[in-house]
């Protein structure tokens, strides 16, 4: 499982405003709905009001690659350019192992 995490940053509101025509506009849920696709979902940073985190999770690199070769991903570049935001982004790759037993008891279920 790979884990993208990407920060989008504007000016004046326009990374929410970016997630909200991302969701309003049914782009969010296309993609949500991709083979592979796992999770797509935005967050907004408490301390940060230009920032949004968007989580967005696949099976492996192919649907990450098939994600990226689709049309979508020019809806998408356009939005980017509407609301002229900046992305930093981070990737994650999972284990296929439980969390260690020293972890565990600060995991609150």
């Amino acid at each position: 499982m790979i884990t993208v995490s990407l920060y989008y940053t504007g000016k004046n509101g326009s990374a929410r405003k970016f997630a909200e025509e991302m969701v309003s506009s049914g782009v969010a849920d296309a993609i949500r709905s991709e083979e592979g696709n796992l999770r797509y979902e935005y967050f907004f940073p408490m301390e940060d009001a230009e920032t949004v985190l968007l989580i967005d999770q696949w099976e492996n690199q192919e649907a990450i690659d098939r994600h990226h070769a689709s049309p979508m991903m020019g809806q998408i570049a356009a939005l980017r350019e509407k609301y002229d935001l900046h992305m930093r982004v981070e990737r994650f790759l999972s284990e296929d192992a439980d969390l260690p037993k020293d972890d565990m008891k600060f995991i609150r279920k």
